[in-house]
């Protein structure tokens, strides 16, 4: 096993910050980060670098000696570095952005081609991609939960509303009735007995809009699991079948008749929209065109 040059890097920051913090904030990675990278380089060597004051990292004396083995050979890294991206004619920036795959179609998908940086998308669960935000493995994120870390910051953009709806051939005029009647369990037992879509990997909107609508937990499971919201929508636009969806993803399907809105509840659901983003980035521009291109498409 040979030491890591991202811990020595860490090191020399520290070193010469005198705290975790700030060595975090130079190097735009987390604070734990931090820690992580130093523990693992005190780990290898088998020395205690730092003496841990209330407010500053005071070297021992081993981390005195080290520094002033590695600061040189560091900076003739950064030399040749600088010098090499200098002679470089088509150097682009890598951005890596978290969010749900349904979010990326409706979105960014189109934009694809003409972003002049290079695009990482990762889709997965929401806290796992704030603790890759915060530890510099993305760079943006889409969310409607905000995070507690100390590091990253959230602007509300936009929101999303989960609504009930349905296919172009579903048989609704009866469930409507009931609706504009207030008649909510004759509703509730209509809509037990039809069809529904849903996804494997999102079975909160059912079950959230159920709960605030009926004041009751869904007690049935969908007929058909489709891998996205949007498989929902296009198998909804063939048939019959209900389903619960953001409003935003479906608007353009219900505008063109291709399904129907039935019911955004007698109690608004709807969730906020937020950007995260760590509180200081060294790509600050290109995170800004793509938030312009949300901003723009949620207008």
């Amino acid at each position: 096993m040979r030491w890591n040059l991202e811990w020595i890097r860490t090191f020399r920051a520290i070193y010469e910050t005198g705290t975790l913090s700030a060595a975090a904030q130079e190097l735009f990675i987390s604070q734990p980060g931090v820690s992580l990278h130093l523990n693992s380089l005190e780990a290898y060597t088998g020395y205690k670098l730092f003496d841990r004051a209330a407010r500053k990292m005071v070297p021992t004396e081993k981390g005195k000696i080290l520094y002033n083995f590695v600061l040189e050979p560091l900076k003739k890294l950064e030399t040749g570095e600088q010098h090499f991206h200098k002679r470089s004619q088509s150097e682009r920036p890598t951005i890596s952005v978290g969010m749900c795959f349904e979010t990326f179609q409706y979105t960014l998908e189109e934009h694809i081609a003409s972003l002049p940086f290079n695009l990482i998308i990762k889709f997965g669960e929401y806290p796992q991609m704030q603790q890759d935000l915060d530890n510099g493995l993305l760079d943006l994120i889409i969310t409607p939960q905000k995070g507690n870390q100390q590091n990253l910051e959230y602007e509300h953009f936009s929101k999303e509303r989960i609504v009930l709806v349905a296919g172009q051939n579903a048989k609704s005029e009866e469930l409507e009735r009931y609706l504009a009647n207030g008649q909510l369990d004759k509703a509730v037992t209509f809509l037990k007995q039809q069809l529904w879509y849903s996804t494997a990997a999102d079975m909160e909107h059912l079950k959230n809009f159920w709960l605030k609508q009926f004041n009751e937990h869904p007690d049935f499971s969908p007929n058909y699991i489709v891998p996205n919201i949007m498989s929902i929508i296009r198998c909804l636009s063939e048939g019959e079948g209900f389903s619960i969806v953001p409003d935003f993803l479906c608007k353009e399907a219900i505008a063109s008749g291709k399904i129907k809105l039935i019911w955004e509840g007698n109690t608004l659901l709807e969730n906020k929209l937020y950007f995260g983003t760590r509180k200081k980035t060294m790509y600050q521009n290109e995170v800004s065109q793509l938030e312009t291109i949300f901003k723009k498409k949620w207008e």
